[in-house]
């Protein structure tokens, strides 16, 4: 498996395995699966409520614990009883424990609301005490990430952000690489809307190098040096996504990928006042 190296010198894999909208119930043999499969980086989130299933995959799976890369989100903390960094210490507490982990890879702070820098001083002073390998958020726009690297200690490892064809987020990750940030993709197949797994310029691509247009997705992104974290519930599909590493996509291909993207999300602007009460608003575990 090809690694990215993060600021802080640890290693993650380029590709992983995301458990987003797999239900509960489902997510502890889809992860059994994964592992077998061969996926080494995990990644959950308090808000997807299945870490508990992700931990019984990990406990059942036999892979060494330094072999597995396990990332988790702290969801926005209310903070109004207490302080935000008494309140993310007590989430991830409980994430560890659901987990059934002593320590994390990676924890992400999942959305740039609510008092995120009380959450990052609490997540800081977890690092410091080797609980967790690398620290960093989710859905940041520039703004708000160069202020929290601008204003706090460690800079964030890792910004976890919708990036896939028609949302491409090139100019972004040319910032974030002066910065010393680790772009990462969540949505990397745009969850087919557009028509993504039949739209003409992939679907040629792919038939000329024997590939799916998922792996074609795959390759682009991880050529691009992005980690990628694609989803799926069926183990042909999984193997399929795994398999993306013995071929390469041509500088034309890749220009003709170029084309496809829009400049805007396909899902909701994390600057928009609605989306924003919205999200503050989900209750979670």
């Amino acid at each position: 498996m090809q690694n990215v190296t993060l600021n802080n010198g640890v290693e993650m894999p380029i590709l992983g395995f995301g458990v987003f909208q797999i239900p509960d119930a489902d997510t502890e043999k889809v992860v059994t699966d994964a592992i077998a499969t061969g996926y080494r980086l995990l990644d959950t989130a308090v808000s997807y409520g299945n870490e508990e299933a992700v931990g019984r995959a990990i406990a059942a799976s036999g892979v060494p614990r330094d072999e597995l890369f396990v990332t988790t989100k702290l969801w926005i903390q209310d903070s109004r009883g207490g302080s935000a960094e008494d309140a993310t210490k007590r989430s991830f507490e409980a994430s560890l424990e659901r987990l059934g982990v002593d320590y994390l890879d990676l924890y992400l702070i999942h959305q740039p609301f609510g008092d995120y820098y009380g959450e990052w001083r609490a997540m800081q002073d977890l690092h410091r005490q080797s609980l967790i390998r690398a620290i960093g958020v989710a859905n940041f726009y520039p703004d708000r990430l160069v202020d929290l690297i601008e204003h706090n200690e460690i800079t964030p490892a890792v910004n976890q952000i919708e990036t896939h064809p028609f949302f491409q987020r090139t100019d972004y990750q040319k910032q974030m690489e002066e910065l010393g940030v680790q772009i990462q993709s969540w949505g990397p197949f745009a969850e087919g809307r557009n028509n993504l797994f039949t739209d003409p310029t992939l679907t040629a691509i792919a038939d000329a190098h024997g590939k799916s247009v998922a792996q074609v997705v795959l390759r682009w992104l991880t050529e691009r040096g992005v980690v990628v974290i694609p989803k799926s519930v069926r183990p042909e599909r999984m193997q399929q996504n795994f398999d993306i590493f013995d071929f390469t996509l041509t500088d034309e291909e890749m220009a003709h990928i170029t084309t496809l993207d829009t400049g805007a999300s396909l899902f909701f602007d994390h600057r928009d006042p609605d989306a924003v009460r919205r999200l503050s608003s989900r209750e979670h575990n």
